[in-house]
């Protein structure tokens, strides 16, 4: 792989009354950072200022911008985006988080179209608050798939011991069975198989695929959806030299670790792969959105109202998420090259 290349990074903000903030900046404030990319908050100077004196963090502090071409190569730069009074209420959703949220999110996203930085790395926001008018996109995978026209993306959850895909995302169960299908699973491991060879580096990666039904569906008392849709995903995936197993109990699957034999795990619905995971990732994991032309990662977590404004949060889901944001830019630009 090639020297790492100072990248701009784009950070959004997120919600402004979660713990965005503080794992923002206890994740610039590690020095190494600044050796691997140019971090761009695009944020508030003043809610980013009022979140430090709150978290007690004198060792650091943010280089404010009006613009790229202002940004300070070695330190952590915000570009204020509004010099408006916005009340942080901490643990809340409240009207003005949700409005600064998007407010981010679509400067960023700009900047990201435009090619005026690298990458982007998303704070939690809150997806039932961040609803209105004129943002009604569930997640911010929608909305960056919508922005630049991706119609096939998948979550991917990233962490040392595992990486796990998702054919359905956080809907409810019952909205996943009506969705699963031969052709979406087929589709999404395509879409993972893509990107284990293009953004992680596998040569001929192998995917484990999970059981939709109790004790793998080997018969069709527990349901026939394994019959009917997961193996045939299979199947044609295999034929297609996609190299996918299964299906698998995820009970069985993760209990005898049989994951540590694969590269990554294909999970049909939320629950199924973010609960081992989880289990696994000792809250260090990435969310990485595979299938958009543009690099996009977060930290595993969300707003986590509960411990808002108390210095109780990890900053390392949040720097792992800048650091694999980095670590696809190079892969990407090595392919390029070759």
């Amino acid at each position: 792989m090639a020297d790492n290349k100072l990248y701009q990074i784009g950070i959004t903000q997120g919600d402004v009354n979660g713990i965005g903030y503080e794992v923002i900046m206890k994740a610039l404030a590690e020095p190494k950072m600044a050796e691997i990319c140019t971090s761009i908050v695009y944020g508030l100077a003043k809610v980013a200022t009022y979140h430090r004196k709150m978290l007690d963090l004198p060792d650091f502090s943010f280089q404010f911008i009006k613009n790229l071409e202002q940004a300070n190569l070695k330190k952590a730069n915000l570009i204020n985006l509004a010099d408006n009074e916005v009340k942080v209420d901490f643990g809340r959703a409240t009207e003005i988080s949700s409005k600064m949220a998007v407010l981010s999110l679509t400067a960023a996203c700009e900047d990201l179209k435009n090619n005026n930085i690298s990458a982007l790395v998303t704070a939690p926001v809150n997806k039932n608050n961040i609803q209105s008018e004129n943002f009604k996109f569930i997640n911010h995978i929608e909305f960056l798939a919508h922005a630049f026209k991706s119609k096939e993306v998948m979550k991917l959850i990233v962490s040392d011991a595992l990486k796990v895909g998702f054919v359905t995302d956080c809907i409810s169960l019952a909205k996943a069975v009506s969705m699963l299908s031969k052709d979406l699973i087929l589709s999404k491991l395509s879409i993972l198989h893509k990107t284990l060879i293009t953004d992680f580096g596998y040569t001929n990666p192998n995917i484990a695929v999970l059981s939709f039904n109790p004790y793998a569906g080997e018969d069709e008392l527990s349901g026939n959806e394994n019959i009917n849709k997961v193996k045939p995903a299979i199947e044609q995936a295999f034929a297609q030299q996609i190299n996918a197993f299964g299906p698998f109990s995820s009970v069985n699957f993760f209990k005898s670790r049989a994951y540590t034999k694969f590269d990554a795990v294909l999970a049909l619905y939320y629950e199924q792969g973010m609960l081992p995971f989880k289990l696994l990732s000792n809250g260090e994991g990435v969310h990485f959105t595979a299938g958009l032309p543009i690099v996009h990662t977060a930290p595993e977590h969300g707003t986590a109202y509960d411990i808002a404004g108390k210095n109780q949060a990890s900053g390392q889901s949040m720097r792992n998420a800048l650091y694999l944001a980095v670590d696809i830019l190079n892969r990407r630009a090595d392919l390029v090259r070759e």
